[in-house]
């Protein structure tokens, strides 16, 4: 219902916070922390039809919370090593793991037992996406490949070598059926169905740690030195960018960004920061086309430069 979120970090523990609170900026925005894992925290995800939370940390333990009783009431052993990223099948009770064992593996949540191992990649699976018909599962790996995967067969049905870094992050768009890969060298745009690629999101000069796409069809990515840029989903137009402060107290290095989120109505942003700050991003809602025009000249310019990807 839009009214908390929840976070985790490398201090063990997640966080639920009240949206509304802290977007206001009032006192008692933190609801409830969570303890139960002895490293690190990579990935969350929260179900959407039931009650249920997941967790998957640097412990190699990924969890299952009932938030109805904040209790652990579920574990998934398997991994070998830490656990890197985690996502929800929109549609099937299925949990989907990735980590530094080199493969993905897919839970069934009821009876916490492993469906299949989706293994081809050499190196840390690091992201992962989920969709409702084929490729159900698309993984990115250190490895600089994304996998498309066909669930029912467990089997690859397409391997995308564009990259030259190791890819960070993906997020697929609520609007049309392709996906975004963000790492160090670029940003690109994929479709779903056969892993075409369509377009390349160039300007920051950072590694990509995270990325997130809403319903009005922006896009936005983070990097690992603070960079928070904003872009038209289907031009690769860059309408905005801006860098993230570091707190005070701080050092300038730890500006950078590590999460990144939007809201269910798409006008809030929840970024978290290296400096462990959490900060929410609210839409300019006085801004127009005379306030902020587009740089006509240089987006030409752009777009009839040879470029290689």
């Amino acid at each position: 219902n839009n009214e908390w979120f929840a976070t985790g970090a490398a201090d063990r523990t997640i966080k639920i916070w009240d949206l509304a609170k802290c977007a206001a900026g009032a006192e008692g925005g933190l609801k409830l922390t969570l303890t139960g894992h002895i490293n690190a925290i990579r990935g969350l995800a929260v179900s959407p039809r039931t009650t249920y939370m997941f967790s998957g940390g640097e412990d190699k333990k990924v969890m299952c919370w009932d938030l109805e009783t904040n209790k652990v009431v579920r574990h998934y052993h398997g991994h070998l090593s830490g656990v890197y990223a985690l996502c929800l099948h929109p549609t099937l009770d299925l949990l989907i793991t990735g980590g530094r064992d080199s493969c993905a593996r897919v839970w069934d949540v009821r009876t916490a037992k492993q469906v299949c191992m989706l293994g081809g990649h050499v190196s840390t699976v690091g992201a992962l996406a989920a969709n409702a018909v084929d490729p159900q599962v698309v993984t990115g790996s250190h490895d600089c490949t994304i996998r498309l995967w066909d669930l029912a067969a467990g089997k690859t049905m397409a391997t995308l070598t564009h990259h030259k870094k190791a890819i960070r992050d993906l997020a697929t768009a609520p609007f049309e059926r392709s996906f975004v890969s963000a790492a160090a060298d670029n940003l690109k745009r994929w479709q779903t169905k056969d892993g075409t690629f369509l377009h390349n999101y160039a300007g920051h000069n950072a590694i990509l740690n995270a990325v997130a796409v809403n319903q009005d069809e922006v896009l936005v990515s983070g990097g690992d030195d603070g960079s928070l840029r904003f872009w038209d989903y289907k031009t690769g137009y860059n309408f905005q960018h801006t860098t993230a402060a570091a707190q005070p107290g701080s050092l300038e290095c730890e500006a950078g960004i590590l999460a990144a989120a939007f809201d269910h109505s798409g006008s809030r942003l929840v970024t978290c920061e290296v400096d462990k700050s959490i900060k929410i991003w609210k839409e300019d809602t006085s801004a127009d086309p005379e306030t902020h025009p587009i740089d006509m000249a240089a987006w030409t310019k752009y777009c009839r430069s040879l470029k290689r990807y």
